[in-house]
């Protein structure tokens, strides 16, 4: 079943952002876009990858308006392990959420219950609270911050411009599609 406008449900982690401990809930992501980006563990091989690969992007996420929030079934405790004594993970300015329980990996159908992680899952969420994008991969296949960055535009862009569709490659300043309005739902 698709996730696609599916609000996101209630939820109230503990996270670490810019070296301290923090509360994020349901209400910090109402009124912008964001990306939960979810990831299997931290101290672990292909994860460091992508998210320095994130922290590389993040100025261009903020100018968005878009807040990147990394997700693992971590406690903060472990994140804050992880980030002082890795560099890749010091580079990280954008909050690491706590999910020790798998609350929101199972809310987003990317828990692997028998493995007590996640899959890699990337969602985007819009400023009304619910997944407008998104993408899971096997757990040995890196993501591309560019490609999440390019599909948050998109989706930016299809939300200003609810007549226009936005064809494969789009990027800002191409053309776009306009079909007939009886075939915008089914696209």
């Amino acid at each position: 079943m698709s996730m696609i406008q599916q609000e996101v449900a209630d939820f109230s982690v503990e996270a670490f952002h810019n070296k301290v401990f923090k509360t994020v809930t349901k209400a910090d992501i109402l009124g912008s876009w964001s990306v939960f980006f979810f990831y299997p563990a931290d101290f672990t091989f292909v994860c460091p990858t992508e998210l320095e690969d994130l922290a590389n992007k993040y100025d261009d996420f903020k100018t968005l308006g878009c807040e990147i929030y990394s997700v693992s079934c971590d406690t903060h405790f472990v994140h804050k392990a992880w980030h002082d004594v890795s560099k890749t993970i010091q580079k990280i300015r954008y909050p690491m959420l706590a999910d020790p329980t798998g609350t929101l990996a199972r809310f987003f159908g990317v828990m692997i219950e028998d493995q007590g992680v996640a899959e890699r899952g990337d969602f985007i969420i819009n400023p009304e609270g619910k997944i407008v994008a998104y993408e899971v991969l096997a757990g040995n296949v890196g993501r591309n911050a560019d490609e999440i960055f390019r599909r948050v535009q998109a989706c930016q862009f299809v939300a200003a411009h609810g007549d226009q569709v936005c064809p494969a490659k789009w990027k800002p300043g191409t053309e776009t599609l306009k079909p007939a309005l009886n075939l915008v739902g089914l696209l």
